[in-house]
């Protein structure tokens, strides 16, 4: 079974949403409730390595077992751009509900053996695929919040994803209706309005390492897209809070986090996308 759709390891009954934050889960109908990310690594020892070899094995298993996976909303993989490690590959996938995600793996299973009946051919598939991975990898869900801009579902594009990563601090003079207020707002003012970002999407942690997270991935055209969107961020929020405003507002949103941030890019590989 490929590696990166296997979650049976999880253990269900002991996983809980980001605390008070458990409200902000996404109530449309036709958006996912969970996301998985799985960091994998490529086989730098591999010295035969092909990117369009990799691609092509990874559009076949695409086409026969994940496109056909109906617990699977949607999967795409991006790769290294500006990242501490050049060896990363990221592979996403959303889920409509907690339990899909272990069905999405039992369907794999039942998929991949009627793509590959034959065992032995199966094994070979897999070990071909396989070789261009280590062995490490990491695993975290998270769960999208309101005030998402989604992609058109037929983007062909490789799109650069930027993702920032801060952290909560869960304030006692905070509340939920504060914090999701100042982030629609956010949204509104800002994010809707920035001709730049072609897709946003907010997400809080709801099983892994850290709790405290709070990870946006912005999609736009190109790197020098990215410095554009910085500069128009800079001034819609100029313009949405001028002056003394601006600097209680800001006060005011960064009690909810710690002030320490991470910044990486990555690139969508948009050929290899449910």
């Amino acid at each position: 079974m490929k590696t990166t759709t296997n979650l049976k390891f999880i253990a269900i009954a002991s996983i809980m949403l980001l605390l008070n934050f458990s409200a902000f889960a996404q109530n449309e109908a036709n958006r996912p409730k969970y996301i998985s990310v799985t960091t994998m690594h490529w086989n730098m020892d591999k010295e035969d390595f092909s990117m369009d070899a990799w691609k092509a094995l990874e559009k076949e298993y695409l086409q026969k077992v994940t496109s056909k996976n109906q617990y699977i909303i949607s999967a795409s993989y991006y790769t290294h751009l500006f990242t501490p490690d050049n060896s990363e590959v990221i592979y996403v996938q959303t889920y409509p509900s907690w339990e899909a995600m272990d069905k999405a793996a039992e369907r794999n299973s039942e998929l991949e053996k009627l793509a590959w009946p034959d065992e032995n051919a199966r094994n070979a598939f897999f070990k071909k695929l396989d070789d261009n991975f280590s062995v490490k990898h990491s695993d975290e869900i998270y769960a999208p919040i309101d005030g998402a801009m989604l992609l058109p579902q037929d983007n062909n594009k490789d799109l650069v994803m930027y993702v920032r990563k801060t952290y909560f601090t869960f304030p006692e003079d905070g509340s939920e209706k504060e914090f999701k207020e100042m982030h629609t707002e956010n949204v509104a003012k800002v994010i809707s309005k920035n001709p730049y970002i072609k897709g946003y999407y907010p997400n809080v942690h709801a099983w892994g390492s850290d709790k405290t997270e709070f990870v946006e991935a912005f999609f736009v055209d190109s790197l020098c897209d990215m410095e554009k969107m910085f500069d128009k961020n800079g001034e819609l929020i100029g313009e949405a809070w001028p002056g003394d405003s601006g600097k209680q507002r800001g006060k005011k949103w960064g009690k909810y986090f710690t002030g320490v941030h991470g910044d990486a890019a990555y690139t969508l590989v948009a050929e290899l996308s449910k």
